[in-house]
């Protein structure tokens, strides 16, 4: 009997390059931060050597496409060149902005779901596409606080930014789970008000349970451990609803070794399929 096409893949990060390019394990696709490889040299090289065995997708996470000033130019165009070098799968960022002018933060902060945020990613990401020429998947944020003002939802935000700009969502089902937690939102019901046509691709990942001072829990995006049993449920619904779509198993730090993270795959592909057959079957 004949094996389901895969679907999932990882992210791919240094140490497991060479056993990657030496064991050549089936995955679907393998993924990489864009902003690791705009140097050239011995990684440049290895990406390369990478794209001949296995689809490659680009995730950024420097482009700041929130900011309310234009692009870095330097950026973009980097980007572009290794986009034409590699000729990605997908290319992605975040719904998010990290600087502004030469002012730089160390992490993808969360944009405010503003009508004046909606301009300013609706004009650099129309300009990041214009320039790659690539069609630009867009990810959702972890949030940790909640702001005052918001003109949308999360879910009504992204719908109308690829109304806008024809990109597409990267639906990152780990952060769902994150931000239902810290701000006490029903996760499913984010499920239910993303448009399906929109999502090219998805992300799961594991998180830290940190307590607060006062005896609460607030959940961290870590990308440092196995993806947890209600992300799994959440992703099972997800498939239920949005049909099969490519995922992605990240993890960043306290990185494990390369079997795990197949194995990881292996298990996203296993509920993929399974969640697709039940949805077949009452349909």
């Amino acid at each position: 009997m004949n094996s389901p096409p895969l679907n999932c893949g990882i992210g791919l990060r240094a140490p497991h390059v060479t056993e990657l390019l030496t064991t050549l394990p089936r995955l679907a696709f393998v993924e990489v931060h864009s902003e690791n490889y705009f140097g050239g040299g011995l990684a440049r090289k290895q990406l390369l050597e990478v794209r001949q065995n296995y689809q490659v997708s680009l995730h950024g996470v420097g482009l700041s496409l929130g900011r309310f000033d234009a692009l870095d130019e330097k950026h973009i165009n980097s980007l572009k060149k290794l986009i034409d070098d590699i000729d990605p799968l997908y290319v992605s960022d975040h719904l998010s902005f990290s600087n502004f002018g030469n002012a730089h933060v160390p992490d993808l902060l969360p944009v405010p779901l503003t009508n004046e945020a909606m301009a300013a990613m609706v004009r650099n990401v129309s300009k990041a596409q214009e320039i790659t020429k690539r069609r630009f998947l867009i990810e959702n944020p972890s949030n940790y606080v909640r702001y005052k003002l918001a003109d949308y939802s999360e879910p009504q935000f992204l719908n109308e930014l690829c109304q806008k700009t024809d990109c597409g969502i990267l639906l990152d089902v780990n952060n769902i789970a994150v931000s239902a937690h810290n701000l006490g939102n029903n996760p499913r019901e984010y499920i239910d008000a993303v448009d399906a046509k929109f999502v090219g691709e998805i992300h799961l990942a594991g998180y830290q349970i940190n307590q607060l001072a006062d005896g609460s829990d607030i959940i961290i995006d870590t990308h440092g451990n196995k993806v947890f049993d209600d992300v799994w449920a959440l992703y099972e619904y997800t498939i239920a609803k949005l049909g099969k779509v490519p995922t992605l198993i990240e993890w960043d730090c306290d990185i494990p070794t390369l079997d795990i993270l197949i194995a990881e795959a292996a298990r996203a592909d296993a509920i993929a399929n399974a969640a697709t057959n039940e949805a077949l079957a009452y349909a």
